[in-house]
């Protein structure tokens, strides 16, 4: 299997947040980060959390989906916003690529993946706090994420233990591994052949106490966008 090409999703951010006319700081606000890891993550120098990106991509009104497509040059030619009495500083060089952890997803928005992908063909997406993602397929105009998620030992959706938010329908099915899923008040041990399914827009978070990978199917409709 060839490598997969890296796409610039920092930058794809950044020209998001540029486009709406938000300051680093200000979607740093709104999401309840530092603006330190927001720019670390526009700048490819560090990868997004499972909450962390869906936050962030709820705050921009953009899609997941969206930050995987071909769009040579994101970013150029969007100036920073500039607040009233404060003059605009050079912007730093986006680079063009981003680190391993961010190995990319579809450079097309328009091609069909699929009808059958291989084991070894799958796309895969590294997040933080032990994440993976590997994109199963996609049927353009979909609004629809179908995925091989592993959550390795110790590993989280959100790193800072807070519950996400975001728009759709989850369901998954785990195969391997065990989860512990804290949807709302309540709490779940998700274990091989168990299924969940619940509104998105549900505080919820995923964590794997156990001491080897939890490994299941992902399914979320209904992507923002």
């Amino acid at each position: 299997m060839s490598p997969a090409v890296v796409p610039p999703v920092g930058a794809r951010i950044r020209r998001a947040r540029l486009e709406r006319g938000t300051t680093l700081r200000a979607l740093a606000r709104e999401i309840g980060v530092s603006a330190s890891l927001v720019s670390q993550i526009e700048t490819g120098k560090s990868q997004p959390s499972v909450s962390t990106l869906y936050a962030i991509t709820t705050a921009l009104g953009i899609s997941v989906e969206s930050l995987f497509d071909a769009d040579e040059g994101a970013g150029e030619g969007v100036r920073e916003p500039v607040r009233t009495g404060v003059a605009a500083g050079p912007l730093a060089a986006v680079p063009a690529t981003v680190p391993h952890a961010l190995a990319g997803f579809a450079a097309d928005p328009g091609r069909r993946i699929g009808p059958l992908v291989g084991a070894g063909g799958r796309e895969t997406l590294e997040l933080d706090s032990g994440v993976v993602w590997e994109r199963l397929g996609r049927v353009p105009g979909a609004e629809a994420d179908f995925l091989l998620v592993t959550y390795r030992p110790g590993g989280s959706s959100s790193g800072s233990g807070a519950l996400m938010r975001h728009a759709g329908t989850e369901y998954g099915y785990l195969t391997s591994g065990e989860l512990v899923l804290t949807l709302g008040f309540e709490e779940y041990a998700v274990r091989p052949g168990d299924s969940v399914c619940f509104e998105s827009t549900t505080p919820h978070r995923y964590r794997n106490d156990g001491e080897v990978p939890a490994v299941g199917v992902w399914f979320v409709s209904g992507d923002a966008g």
